[in-house]
């Protein structure tokens, strides 16, 4: 049995929706779980992962990052690196807990960071189909999926068909009202729900010099890290090449690489099963490692 309710926490001048499922009795919790989607995803992509891991007897807890979901938008349209990192230093503040974290995507990459900033943050850390230094072809397909839905679509089937031509392998929905939480209804047309200046800040106008400049720090943040630490690569990903794989683990001795063979980009979705075997079996280790 699972215990499942809605949480706020206080960002750095924003408001942030979480969700949180709870093992139901207190002699199964093992720790607790903070997982951070992708840019222009929600919370809701982790729910199956959330409720797989409170089954076992983790608090999963599912953040919706600024300007995504059900946080608010940031007034000052600030969704730097910086920003997002002090976001997640200010929920992981109000936990009073040294959680693990999961990022994907752009979670991945705020974990990441505000990890090897801070040593003493977390107690773990998973990097979903993310490294320092990502595929350029990868990164415009993402920002190009993003931006095809900029007018909206006319039904939920049309925005249901837009995701599976971005992601083939993925399987679809039966129903397309699923795709509900991930979209907001005005003047009677679909939109994504996050705030479309988000692009502005983290993937418009990239110079060589910015994406140097980020990917140095996110390479000198990799090489600070002390904790456990679990890359998960998807074998079809269009973000992550082998390469940058191998580059990031090589200034992380004690990191491990894990490949979700059949998965792309999006990998809890894609199989999710799987994904969660990975990850409980290193949430194992990091539960021996702090006990």
């Amino acid at each position: 049995m699972v215990v499942q309710d809605q949480l706020t926490f206080a960002g750095q001048d924003v408001t942030l929706a979480a969700e949180r499922w709870t093992p139901s009795t207190d002699d199964r919790r093992l720790g607790t779980v903070l997982l951070l989607h992708g840019g222009g995803q929600t919370r809701n992509s982790w729910k199956r992962t959330a409720e797989r891991l409170a089954e076992h007897g983790w608090t999963a807890i599912a953040l919706d990052a600024r300007g995504h979901g059900d946080s608010s938008w940031a007034s000052d349209a600030d969704y730097t690196p910086d920003a997002m990192i002090a976001d997640l230093r200010a929920v992981v503040a109000a936990l009073g807990e040294r959680p693990v974290l999961v990022g994907a995507s752009l979670g991945g990459i705020t974990s990441l960071l505000a990890q090897g900033e801070d040593p003493a943050l977390a107690s773990g850390l998973v990097l979903v189909d993310v490294t320092p230094r990502i595929q350029a072809e990868g990164r415009d397909e993402v920002a190009a999926f993003m931006r095809s839905g900029s007018e909206g679509f006319g039904s939920l089937e049309e925005a249901a068909e837009a995701v599976t031509a971005f992601n083939p392998s993925r399987k679809r929905p039966p129903r397309p009202e699923g795709m509900r939480k991930n979209l907001r209804l005005r003047d009677g047309r679909w939109y994504w729900h996050w705030d479309p200046k988000f692009l502005d800040t983290r993937l418009d106008d990239l110079t060589p010099e910015v994406i140097d400049a980020r990917t140095r720090r996110a390479m000198d943040a990799g090489a600070n890290l002390k904790v456990p630490t679990m890359l998960v690569r998807a074998s079809n990903s269009q973000i992550v090449s082998p390469e940058s794989a191998q580059e990031l683990l090589a200034v992380i001795p004690h990191g491990r690489l894990v490949n979700i063979d059949g998965a792309s980009h999006m990998v809890a979705g894609d199989d999710n099963d799987l994904f969660a075997r990975e990850l409980l079996g290193f949430l194992g280790e990091c539960a021996r490692v702090g006990g």
